[in-house]
This record gives structure tokens, sequence and C-alpha cells, in this order.
């Protein structure tokens, strides 16, 4: 549509006005882009913050699953296009004068553009983590307390948005998103991580429960692509927009692709119930450790760097069935590694050696 035109227009002169002028800061952006990536949220925020607190550490996989399942369907509604590829399709240019903006290894989604994901999952992930830190100084009740909560309140909250802002100029800066795309996706993710704040049923949900949503999540989606299809819609439709038209074929990464991402949700979601309902959670997590400073520590620096190495493991991408069934896996293994297998080994550890002193 002419208006819809107009938005992207003035959206790729943004763009370029931020890759000429802000060509200093490119590699801060390009950190800033990976800190926004959802998969951060899954190896770094929610191992910490689960030995942390469980509570926390819990909600936080399910605002950033269901939140990334919303920004799907959002995605396949929306139709959003993204600047790398509608500058090279457009027709509003005269004498087809395509304005020239640059890419980079990161800009190649391969997914509609609206809204963005990245700035959807790190403002959901981010409001949870700055609302269970204020959580704790809300309780405070004398007047020098109370003067410390506003002023942690303020700084909290204002990094938060230094976050939010950095990751979507980010986002805009590698020509992957509009401006009203980012900003969509912070106010989206914003409004989810609001609904799980009063939502305790997470807490105290069975196996079968994860399984249920799980399943619910997948049939819908899926559901909803095939439905899409026999009206001759296809939802896939932006992958071959990318393969066409990024500068760089090694950039177009499958684990971009709009099923990827749902797979790797639906694979987290399931290792975390299969981790919080198992014995070794209640074991380690549940037992007299757990309340040890010491335990804690442990369990955080070792669900680090086991995870780091989940880096290492790469899926083969030659077959596209095979390589969503290995990152369902993959993703199932990583929350299950923090939830169980790791308090678990520490918890025997430090059993051992209480033994050993005694």
């Amino acid at each position: 549509s002419p208006k819809m035109d107009l938005l992207h227009s003035n959206g790729v002169l943004i763009i370029q006005h931020l890759q000429r002028d802000y060509r200093a800061y490119q590699d801060f952006l390009n950190f800033m882009s990976h800190v926004g990536d959802p998969r951060n949220i899954f190896s770094i925020y929610f191992p910490l913050w689960f030995q942390l607190n469980q509570v926390v550490g819990t909600k936080m996989i399910w605002v950033a699953v269901i939140g990334d399942w919303f920004n799907l369907i959002f995605k396949w509604i929306l139709f959003g296009h993204r600047p790398y590829w509608w500058v090279q399709e457009t027709m509003i240019y005269p004498n087809q004068s395509s304005p020239c903006l640059e890419q980079f290894p990161i800009t190649c989604e391969t997914g509609p553009g609206s809204p963005s994901g990245h700035a959807m999952g790190s403002s959901c992930v981010w409001y949870v983590m700055v609302t269970a830190a204020l959580s704790y100084t809300v309780r405070w009740k004398d007047k020098s307390a109370v003067t410390l909560h506003r002023l942690t309140w303020s700084f909290l909250w204002s990094v938060f948005w230094i976050i939010q802002i950095s990751v979507c100029i980010s986002r805009v800066f590698i020509a992957t998103h509009f401006p009203h795309q980012v900003i969509l996706g912070v106010f989206a993710g914003i409004l989810v991580a609001e609904a799980f704040e009063h939502t305790p049923a997470i807490q105290t949900a069975s196996l079968r429960m994860y399984i249920k949503t799980n399943l619910f999540l997948f049939i819908f989606a899926f559901g909803f692509y095939l439905v899409l299809k026999l009206l001759d819609i296809d939802l896939l439709w932006s992958v071959p927009k990318a393969k066409k038209w990024c500068a760089n074929p090694n950039w177009i990464n499958i684990d971009t692709t709009p099923f990827a991402g749902l797979v790797r949700n639906l694979g987290a979601l399931f290792g975390l119930g299969l981790g919080i309902n198992s014995e070794m959670f209640i074991l380690s997590c549940k037992g007299k450790n757990s309340c040890k400073i010491s335990f804690r520590i442990l369990c955080i620096a070792a669900s680090l760097a086991t995870l780091q190495l989940y880096n290492f493991v790469k899926i083969p991408t030659h077959t596209e069935y095979l390589f969503y069934i290995l990152s369902f896996c993959k993703s199932a293994a990583m929350p299950l590694t923090v939830v169980a297998l790791v308090p678990y080994c520490v918890h025997l550890l430090m059993r051992t050696t209480e033994k050993k002193l005694n």
C-alpha cells in the first residue's frame, strides 16, 4: 500500500543515515545485535537466573518461548518485508535507482520482518529480569531503603531502555529491520512479559502440562501454516527473497527460518519440563545443598561452561527434517542440563566431599 511504501522508504533513509554516520560504532552495534539474539536466553540468561531464583528462571523460559511463538504468528500475519530485499524489489524509486544498503554477515534473516524477534525477545526477557530484581527491593520499609529502592528502580529501568534502544538501532543499522518493526517488537515483548507476571500456574506445571503446551503450540502453528497453504498463501514466501537478495550466500542460515525458531523453542520448553519434573532436580535443587551459596555458584559456573560446549555441536543442515529433529533435541538438552544434570552432579560432588571430611 502507498502508506506502507512511505513508511518503508522513510525507514530506508534512517538506515542509510545510520550506516553513513555511525560507521565508527559498527562493532558495538553488531555486538548489541548479538545481545538481543533470543538464543542467548537459553545459553546465558537462563542458567544464571535459574540457579539464583528458580521461579524467575522458569518464568524466563516460558516468556521467551511463548513470546517467540507469538512473534512467529505475528510475522506470518503481518507479512513484513526486510529492508535488504525490499529496496531491491520495490517500484517506488524512479528509474530503478534503488538505494544502496550495506549488508553484514548477520543481515540475511530469512523470516518475515515484523515484528522484530530480537527486539521482542530482548524486551520480554530483560523485563522479567528487571522486575525480578526490583521485587527484592520493594519489600524494604524504612526511609533510607525506600530511597534506595527508588534509585535502584530508576537505574534498572534506565539500563533496560538503553539496552532495548541499542538492540533496536543495531537491527536497523544492519538493514535487517525497519524502525517500526523493532518498536513493535519491543512493546509486544513487554506485553508478553507482563502477562506472565500474573500467571503463577507455570511454577507448578506437571510434565504432562508441558507436553500439552508443546503440542498445542506446534499444532496451532503448523495447522495455521497448512490452512493458509491450502488457500494458496505461502507463509515461507520470505525465504526465497532472502536467498535471492542476500549479498553472500554463506550468510543464509537455516537456523533463521520460521520453523527453526519454533522447533528450538519447543525443545527448550520440553527440556525445562523434563528437568523440573525429574528425580535429579528434586534431589539436588530441592535438597539441603540448594540453600548453600557455594552450591549455587558451582551450578552457575558449571552450567555456563557446559552450555558453551553446546556451541561446538554443529547440526548438519543438508537434510531439513533431520536438522529440525536434532535442533529440538539440542534445545531440549540445554535447560535439562541446567535444571537437572549439572545440579545433580554438583550435589553428588559436594556430598562426596562432605563424607570425606567427616
